[in-house]
């Protein structure tokens, strides 16, 4: 499963004879470019045939694990099988050939996309108006962050703190900072959730916001979000909802109906488009009523039958990017609303919900359970009786990916103890959990039997166990005169 470098493979005079250079060139190179644009030594760029570079590319996609390829439990992450009709639609010339210098005339479709999937983001949250701008979710946060303490200017409020739980994502402390606040963590409960009594003792006149996900990153629903919110109101301090498990909430709550007072929305992750390595990503937001106009600008906008971008708005925060979003993303979002309907995004959370808890029943007779109660999404295990064996949460991650799956994410939310954080989504099918399930009970028992092998995983993989200390404190970049 070896694929050497495409430098490996050069054989000196064994090029791209299709084209030749000189056919396609109408004078002397030199002159055409002039000496100062000429290298002095050559590029040393590998010569190889076509076919061959092609194959050597193709083989190498080959070892990439992908949704398309096999399961994807990444907790908290939401990666689920993205439909193709959303590709097709992606792919009309329309949109994947539109500039985003062109004339709002001439862009009428695709600012009516723009407005229509702003408009059903808002109903899906119970929010005021969103933008579809930010195009992550932490800078997402980072937006709402931003609106929040633009309110605050506009109404002389001397803030300082945003009050996190100790089970936030780590982007949730990183925005804090970013907006100009400090972030003040409280202790979860011996549930799992918020303590009431904890943000009782935290909160004050100082405090700019309550930065809260629901469900949270152990999978498990606020039951006292209301009298959350309550404690929030009394100090004017607007409740922020990350949204990165919205995927549970889908036709079944709202967080405006919570008593959120803005929420950013990964359209990557609960809207099934394609996401990771760093994106492309969209991090909608939207906000209540009294947050509205603090919205970052352009916002899409109709007047009568003509769209349009809507420039002026005295208190926005400004741009949050050089254009309006990723809009591919935009597109695959929309085509997926949709298609699914109000009563098929309700049957997203349901399916969901149902796979996370059919998998955690069937692993927590092998695996700690720390928080024993109906999940929303996902669920959150501890590798600590694994521990005590010998073999760590990181070696049973490492063995997974013998079997063809990828790894849930490890070591997250910190208050758990050898986590592994687990998402099946609602695209995976009763076998495929059956699969896993029997994969994660085999584990435990080589761990019993042969922990050794365990240890050293993984083996059926192109590249088998790396040094992870060595490779962070000695990095070999390889480059070419």
């Amino acid at each position: 499963m070896s694929e050497p470098t495409i430098f490996e493979l050069s054989k000196k005079g064994r090029g791209n004879h299709y084209i030749p250079i000189t056919e396609q060139i109408d004078g002397n190179l030199q002159e055409l470019l002039g000496d100062e644009n000429l290298r002095e030594i050559p590029t040393d760029l590998p010569e190889i045939p076509e076919n061959e570079v092609v194959r050597h590319f193709i083989r190498l996609s080959c070892f990439n694990h992908h949704i398309d390829k096999g399961f994807y439990p990444l907790g908290s992450c939401t990666m689920k099988y993205n439909p193709k009709v959303n590709e097709a639609v992606a792919r009309i010339d329309g949109f994947s050939k539109l500039h985003p210098y062109r004339p709002e005339e001439a862009v009428q479709g695709a600012l009516a996309l723009m407005y229509e999937l702003a408009g059903a983001l808002a109903e899906i949250s119970g929010m005021e108006r969103v933008s579809l701008q930010p195009t992550a979710g932490a800078q997402g946060e980072f937006a709402g962050l931003l609106m929040i303490r633009k309110y605050h200017l506009k109404k002389g409020n001397r803030k300082e703190v945003v009050i996190i739980p100790d089970s936030a994502h780590g982007t949730n402390p990183a925005s804090v900072r970013f907006a100009g606040y400090r972030s003040v963590q409280i202790k979860s409960n011996p549930e799992g959730l918020v303590s009431v009594r904890a943000l009782q003792e935290a909160i004050d006149d100082k405090t700019a916001a309550i930065m809260l996900t629901n469900p949270n990153t152990l999978g498990l629903f606020e039951s006292e979000i209301e009298s959350i919110a309550e404690i929030a109101r009394k100090y004017d301090a607007p409740m922020y909802m990350d949204g990165a498990n919205l995927n549970a909430l889908l036709g079944i709550a709202r967080p405006g109906d919570m008593g959120f007072d803005c929420v950013h929305f990964n359209l990557h992750k609960t809207f099934s488009t394609p996401h990771g390595g760093g994106g492309p990503g969209s991090g909608a937001v939207g906000v209540s009523k009294r947050l509205e106009p603090f919205l970052p600008v352009p916002l899409v906008a109709r007047d009568a039958d003509r769209y349009y971008l809507e420039h002026e708005r005295a208190d926005s925060i400004g741009r949050m990017h050089g254009f309006y979003g990723n809009f591919a993303v935009l597109v695959r979002a929309l085509a997926y609303v949709l298609s699914n309907g109000s009563d098929g995004l309700r049957q997203t959370a349901e399916g969901a919900i149902i796979n996370a808890n059919y998998l955690k029943e069937k692993l927590k007779t092998r695996y700690n359970l720390p928080y024993d109660r109906h999940c929303m999404h996902e669920f959150v295990l501890s590798g600590d009786l694994q521990k005590k064996k010998g073999v760590r949460t990181m070696e049973i991650a490492k063995r997974l990916l013998d079997f063809g799956f990828h790894a849930p994410t490890i070591y997250f939310p910190l208050i758990v103890s050898e986590a592994l954080m687990i998402e099946p989504t609602e695209t995976e099918t009763r076998e495929t959990l059956d699969r896993f399930a029997e994969i994660m009970r085999q584990i435990d028992s080589e761990i019993e039997t042969i922990p050794e092998y365990v240890k050293s995983s993984p083996h059926n993989t192109p590249v088998k166990r790396l040094d992870e200390v060595l490779a962070t404190k000695m990095l070999d970049v390889c480059w070419r005169k």
